[in-house]
């Protein structure tokens, strides 16, 4: 028997169905040989009844003979292929939980190399060479090992799903297209996968493209906090050195202040000491004469006390110390002058750091231009939309909700709903103004009432050298100087309003703590008609060094 089996080949062994060595083998009437379990399931689906190999039909089902040969040659050989693997696993993988085992294997199931989804077994590279070799194998469709490869069958119909349909987007077998889903539209499952895989390449790139954007745009925060951080560490130092500064100037006064009430305090104390050495100098010499005339008046000898009296009686050289005083230094105004002296001492360092400041905010500057639609009809801009005041005639204009029709004022075209601008107007030689920024919703018709409250943030001059911030109440403003150019300067994010005197490098006024929830456009007053001279100039920062 063993010399026989040697001179079968391998592809006499194995069943036409399930391409495995033959288990419990039967005959046809025609000849062919497949496994009792293989012809049986087959027939019970397959109607009429034909030979899977030389698809002779049979009208009635055909009885299935044992085939005793084909047993015992099919044992043998199970006997020495299994004895082939086993010699051969040290080269081949025992397939580990995670992979996918060999569905021929017997003992030892080893890591399949392929599955095929019509025979719907997976094979190690043993059970796999039939469908590498045999010409009717070569025809079936092979993939990269899968786990379920039931579930590639079409549950109702037992038959591979071949097909997908676009109608209700599943995939579908043969049988589905003429029974469940006849008036559909199909496509072969390559044709939909390839569809759906460009798909999926377009939605992969959409959310690469969505994942680089998020990472430039985590870049660019990091890069605001670096540069915060910097902003941060850049203005600690600068307000360590300043508050350094000033400490050293304190203390430098206080020390000065110190030395010179010691220094008077020392002086009175030297004169004191002049005059106390003196007087006890005379009280010396006086006890000194007072002893001698004690003793000469005690005496008897009447020639002797006669002879030194004369001597005795003159009395010893000394000061009149009536008017002689020791006068404690007045301390009247020395701290207050102390004082004064350090004032102007820490007001020149202010004037350095505002001109520092008014140098970095000036770095905010933005294009300013008013915008004529929002003018008072009587308010007369320049062509280049810079200059703006008022005249006594009022121009027939159409009326807008954009238009002010009752108080002399304009915005800018520009608005800025985020981050930090500035701008800086000419008031030199004027009697009157009103500037900051307003909200978009600012009321523009009748009467304006100003004051944060009302969505605008202004100061004003309504008087000679009568400045006010319009907050409610209004706030007094006093300045040193009649300012010639102011400067705005808004921080959205912050909720700050500041106004500057350019040219004295001074804060005039801030509102703090806003709440900015709209566009903010930029307001301009020039107030009544004083003859035409009364002109606001949009001018360009002059960025100094």
């Amino acid at each position: 028997m063993s010399a026989a089996s040697c001179l079968l080949t391998e592809d006499q062994f194995l069943c036409s169905i399930c391409l495995n060595v033959f288990t419990d083998p039967v005959s046809t009437p025609c000849g062919h040989n497949f496994c009792k379990a293989c012809i049986t399931q087959h027939w019970d689906i397959n109607v009429p009844y034909q030979c899977p190999n030389c698809k002779k039909l049979f009208h009635t089902r055909p009885e299935l003979l044992v085939n005793t040969f084909i047993s015992e040659m099919a044992a043998q050989f199970r006997q020495s292929a299994q004895q082939k693997a086993s010699s051969s696993s040290s080269e081949q993988h025992v397939f580990k939980p995670a992979e996918v085992p060999c569905d021929a294997c017997n003992g030892t199931r080893l890591k399949a190399l392929k599955s095929c989804l019509v025979c719907l077994a997976s094979y190690c590279e043993t059970h796999l060479e039939p469908h590498l070799t045999r010409a009717g194998l070569k025809k079936h469709q092979l993939i990269d090992p899968v786990e379920n490869l039931e579930g590639r069958m079409c549950v109702k119909h037992d038959k591979l799903l071949e097909l997908f349909c676009q109608t209700d987007q599943v995939c579908v077998c043969m049988l589905c297209t003429v029974l469940d889903h006849k008036t559909h539209d199909f496509v072969l499952l390559k044709e939909e996968y390839e569809g759906k895989k460009a798909e999926l390449g377009k939605t992969e790139a959409e959310i690469q493209q969505m994942i680089q954007k998020r990472r430039l745009k985590v870049q660019e925060m990091n890069r605001s906090v670096e540069l915060s951080k910097e902003g941060a560490d850049r203005e600690i130092a600068d307000g360590v050195q300043v508050f350094t500064a000033l400490k050293e100037s304190v203390e430098r006064s206080q020390a000065e202040l110190i030395d010179t009430i010691k220094e008077k305090q020392r002086e009175t104390e030297e004169q004191a000491e002049g005059f106390i050495k003196e007087l006890e100098q005379e009280i010396s010499e006086l006890t000194k004469r007072s002893s001698e005339v004690e003793q000469l008046s005690r005496s008897e000898d009447q020639l002797h006390l006669l002879q030194s009296f004369t001597s005795l009686n003159a009395a010893p050289p000394t000061k009149n110390w009536t008017e002689v005083r020791v006068r404690p230094p007045s301390y009247e105004g020395t701290v207050v002058r102390a004082v004064t002296q350090l004032e102007e001492t820490l007001s020149k360092q202010m004037k350095k750091l505002l001109e520092v400041e008014l140098k970095r905010v000036q770095q905010y500057e933005v294009e300013v231009t008013l915008d004529p639609d929002t003018a008072y009809p009587r308010l007369i801009l320049s062509d280049d939309g810079k200059q703006v005041k008022d005249s006594d005639v009022r121009k027939n204009l159409p009326d807008n909700p954009k238009r002010f029709d009752y108080c002399a004022c304009v915005l800018a075209k520009q608005s800025f709903s985020s981050g930090i601008f500035y701008y800086e107007v000419q008031v030199k030689g004027k009697t009157g103004w009103t500037l900051g920024v307003a909200r978009e919703s600012i009321n523009r018709k009748g009467n304006i009432t100003l004051s944060p409250q009302k969505g605008n943030w202004m100061i004003w001059l309504r008087k000679e050298n009568e400045y006010s911030a319009c907050a409610d109440p209004p706030v007094r403003l006093s300045l040193k100087s009649q300012p010639e150019k102011l400067g705005v300067l808004v921080d959205y994010e912050e909720g700050l309003v500041s106004f500057y005197d350019v040219d004295a490098a001074a804060l005039i006024y801030s509102f703090t703590g806003c709440r900015f929830k709209e566009k903010l456009y930029p307001y301009f007053s020039p107030c009544n008609y004083k003859g035409g001279k009364n002109s606001l100039i949009i001018s360009p920062v002059n960025h100094t060094e």
